[in-house]
């Protein structure tokens, strides 16, 4: 066994090993906005669908598929003429069908959603079979310290989608790290996450405070007031982000 196969190998059993207690939180469809007044008031919502993802089988994958496509390739010294011999005698695998979900799967779904449903916010929230809900969340407040969503212990899931920092220059920065690739910019993948491909929707942010800035390359929309809508796709690279300025 090579080296680079003896530790994909042991990074598995390791992975294997490991009970992830947390679970993460997707965007499907959805339409969400942000009001931010220069009195510091705000107004959140999320209405839509929410993925729930396992980080523990999707290492588990990706370190199997790791290992299958190290295990697959060619050493140095492979003679080329059997490496096509090989890729004609074993052809690629055809998909299997998904499994059905479980009853303890479908149990899991419907106590997020119960957890989920006892914060402050959710209108609703109701989890429709194969890892997936639809949320109907609003949130109104005053920016005298920082805001995220989602964050709920119950339900297990403690990464945000979206942020907003209060600082103490009288500015608020907004950032809205799952509805874009957080790793833009160090060389992140063209090719969407598998938690990113049912992302789409729109995140519109209107204010009446100073708008500092803001990274939507198509600007800001029409029409009266400041308003700034992104658009989110699977293959989104730009994160969602700007900054307010407060009357005071």
């Amino acid at each position: 066994m090579s080296l680079m196969r003896f530790a994909l190998a042991a990074a598995a059993a390791a992975a294997a090993s490991l009970v992830l207690s947390s679970c993460i939180l997707s965007p499907g469809k959805f339409v969400s906005t942000l009001h931010i007044g220069k009195d510091r008031g705000f107004t959140f919502t999320y209405v839509g669908e929410v993925i729930l993802v396992d980080p523990g089988a999707a290492m588990q994958q990706g370190l199997q598929e790791g290992m299958a496509s190290t295990t697959d390739s060619p050493d140095e010294d492979s003679d080329p003429e059997d490496v096509l011999a090989n890729a004609v005698d074993d052809p690629a695998p055809t998909p299997a069908a998904p499994a059905a979900e479980t009853a303890q799967q479908i149990a899991e779904g419907k106590a997020i959603a119960e957890a989920l449903a006892k914060e402050v916010g959710y209108r609703s929230a109701e989890y429709l079979g194969r890892n997936k809900f639809r949320v109907d969340y609003a949130m109104s407040g005053r920016l005298d310290r920082g805001f995220v969503y989602p964050v709920n212990l119950d339900a297990k899931s403690i990464i945000p989608w979206v942020a907003v920092e209060v600082r103490a220059d009288r500015t608020a920065r907004v950032k809205a790290i799952a509805f874009g690739d957080p790793d833009e910019g160090m060389g992140g993948s063209a090719k969407p996450d598998s938690e990113e491909k049912e992302r789409n929707g729109t995140f519109t942010l209107t204010t009446d405070a100073e708008l500092v800035m803001q990274n939507n390359e198509e600007g800001m929309a029409p029409g009266p007031g400041t308003k700034v809508i992104w658009r989110v796709t699977p293959t989104s690279k730009t994160v969602p982000t700007a900054v307010v300025r407060f009357a005071n």
